[in-house]
């Protein structure tokens, strides 16, 4: 009884709502100003050029799915076609998701629009089907090589959010809140394998509600905002593959030679899954060359990142304009970058009316 009430005041005090102040830091930096438009996604190639994804909305601002950051404009990207508003939606954007920069400088981009049952905004019950496709774009032609459509997905379930590339490997990492599981993606033949499906890692904890300046973040039913595994990062060397689901408070980790060891039953493969420890409630996830798990946390207005080196969180920056730090870019020029979504301020979680703050940035920080 005495360690459940102990751990029942440890629970309490770290939920302790987070009082109003002001943050600051002159090490933050602005990319770009983008006005009304909403980013999420976000990647950087190998000579720093910036790639921003806003998500379609309805009735909400919204101009283009993909563009590249040129001298504080976005230009839409590969081209106006891909960034159409109609027609084939296989040869157009839905709902960009997630971006991500390989190590054969390879663009790859996740146009993501999960069914009712699959979205973290919560099931309404209907079973449509989800619309999913990857894209890969040589950066050196910004041209469309290939698209995946993931014929072999459940689609009334799926939710597919983020994507890491293993190129030694030729796969494709991929985390599905929907489903609570990692989505495994073969490039060479398109097939998928979902992994690590309802596990205690992968599933968000009901009890971890996120709280901004003492208001819960609720929807009009009264729903809270929860999302099963979310954010993901892959080691530069392949090596370790780290996830993590946003309403849960620690980070775990799974060599890659596990994950796609396809003779390994679920019970096996979830045995050789990592505890890494607490690091709070976090969103998007990148790793840099020396192994630092970089972790953007909304509830404290921080970007942190863990140090396998020592097992520790330490704060990169804490700046109050940090309204939901979101996905991560990893630049050769030795900063980090990173897109703020604002999600905690939109209308659907403060009773219809909209808290954001325009215009909605893009930032970098130094590495340390």
């Amino acid at each position: 009884m005495m360690k459940t009430n102990l751990y029942c005041i440890v629970l309490a005090l770290f939920f302790q709502p987070v009082v109003a102040q002001e943050y600051h830091s002159d090490n933050l930096e602005t990319v770009a100003n983008l006005g009304e438009y909403m980013a999420i996604g976000l990647s950087v190639s190998a000579d720093n050029r910036v790639f921003v994804s806003f998500p379609y909305r309805e009735g909400k601002p919204y101009k283009y799915g993909l563009t590249e950051i040129i001298e504080d404009k976005t230009v839409p990207y590969p081209n106006k076609a891909w960034n159409t508003h109609a027609g084939n939606e296989k040869k157009r954007f839905v709902k960009v998701q997630d971006l991500y920069v390989d190590a054969n400088d390879m663009l790859w981009v996740l146009d993501s629009k999960p069914s009712s049952g699959g979205s973290i905004f919560g099931d309404d019950g209907k079973a449509e089907a989800g619309k999913f496709k990857l894209l890969k774009i040589n950066l050196k032609t910004d041209e469309v090589e290939h698209v995946y459509y993931f014929e072999d997905l459940d689609k009334t379930v799926s939710g597919l959010n983020d994507i890491r590339i293993d190129t030694d490997k030729q796969l494709g990492y991929l985390s599905d809140p929907g489903q609570a599981a990692v989505v495994i993606l073969d490039l060479k033949t398109g097939n998928t394998r979902t992994v690590l499906q309802d596990i205690e890692a992968t599933k968000a904890n009901p009890e971890v509600v996120l709280t901004y300046h003492g208001k819960e973040m609720r929807n009009k039913d009264g729903k809270p905002f929860s999302s099963n595994v979310n954010g993901i990062a892959l080691t530069s060397d392949n090596k370790y593959f780290y996830f993590k689901p946003i309403n849960k408070l620690n980070l775990y980790r799974i060599e890659t030679k596990f994950l796609t060891d396809a003779s390994l039953s679920e019970r096996e493969l979830e045995a050789k899954v990592e505890d890494m420890g607490e690091v709070g409630i976090t969103h998007g996830l990148i790793a840099d060359q020396k192994g630092n798990v970089y972790l953007t946390n909304s509830v404290d207005y921080s970007v942190k990142y863990f140090s396998p080196k020592d097992g520790k969180v330490h704060t990169l920056v804490q700046d109050s304009r940090l309204l939901w730090p979101d996905s991560l870019g990893i630049g050769s020029d030795g900063f980090l970058y990173f897109s703020c979504s604002q999600l905690q301020r939109q209308s659907v979680w403060n009773d219809g009316e909209s808290k954001v703050e325009f215009p909605y940035q893009i930032f970098r920080v130094k590495l340390p």
